[in-house]
């Protein structure tokens, strides 16, 4: 081939996005896939890194069979446990070349064009990491329910706490208590119990929007989830900053949610991020992997 080729691979839970560009930045093709982490099915993943990364070398006018030519980094939830790390690390890749990193050092890379910085992320599940000066840190990410406060799955298990407080007489019915049972149609404290044991972080955190829209009411139990889950990012805030990053950006899916709850103090430090994950893949591909 006559330039070289570089591929970013953003892997997450649900799905995998792929980027390839040449490496004067110029965008080639884009793919997506399923699932990819190793944690879940390691099997799946690798299945869905390869398939991402053959969508975008047919988009951009390639064979699916160039995946051999191409110099890829794979940011992939999961490989922060070193287990899942060296089963990746194992795995008889594809690629010309490859290099493991993990999903939230991409997203970092990305939210900050390609260069280090710090992010936290709140989707349905939340963390915090810094990159600078080369030295990694992460913060949280370890999985709900040991962790993952003020993701979208946190607020929707501790809606139905309150719930079930409020069918033992320990809290009055209200407003939101009732959207929280209509959302999940169900009357009583036997009734949640039986659906909730079977819910996936993916199913608390349908019921995050009934948080926010309580809270927006002004509702005084769901102000408390939203209070809880602010005070809980503006610690992470604050530990990043100690790192003295030169941009922090808050990210995820919940992102402008939180933002509403951070002071204005808080708020004038933060950055917009600039980028994808699969940006900051392939903009760490084109570093590790120079053209010779």
């Amino acid at each position: 081939m006559k330039h070289e080729l570089y591929l970013g691979i953003d892997g997450g839970g649900s799905k995998c996005k792929a980027r390839l560009e040449l490496a004067n930045g110029e965008l080639l093709g884009e793919g997506i896939a399923g699932p990819a982490n190793p944690v879940h099915d390691a099997e799946l993943a690798f299945d869905s890194i390869a398939s991402a990364g053959r969508d975008a070398l047919v988009n951009a006018g390639f064979s699916a069979n160039d995946l051999s030519k191409v110099n890829a980094v794979l940011g992939l939830a999961g490989v922060n446990i070193p287990k899942y790390y060296h089963l990746i690390e194992a795995w008889k890749h594809p690629f010309k070349q490859r290099f493991v990193t993990t999903d939230l050092h991409v997203a970092c890379l990305g939210a900050h064009g390609g260069h280090e910085g710090a992010i936290v992320i709140t989707g349905t599940g939340s963390s915090a990491f810094a990159c600078v000066a080369g030295k990694q840190q992460l913060l949280g990410g370890h999985g709900f329910p040991l962790g993952d406060k003020a993701g979208g799955a946190w607020l929707g298990w501790r809606a139905i706490g309150l719930v079930l407080d409020s069918f033992d007489g320990l809290l009055p019915q209200s407003d939101f208590v009732r959207d929280v049972c209509n959302t999940l149609q169900v009357g009583s404290a036997d009734d949640l119990v039986t659906k909730a044991l079977r819910f996936l972080p993916k199913d608390y955190a349908t019921l995050a929007p009934v948080v926010i829209k309580a809270a927006a009411a002004q509702d005084a139990l769901a102000i408390g989830i939203m209070q809880e889950g602010a005070d809980y990012l503006q610690q992470l805030i604050d530990r990043l900053r100690e790192r003295q990053p030169e941009r922090i950006s808050v990210i995820g899916g919940l992102a402008n949610r939180w933002l509403e709850w951070l002071p204005d103090s808080t708020k004038s430090l933060l950055k917009s991020p600039l980028c994808s994950p699969e940006y900051g893949a392939v903009a760490l591909a084109k570093q590790m992997f120079k053209e010779s």
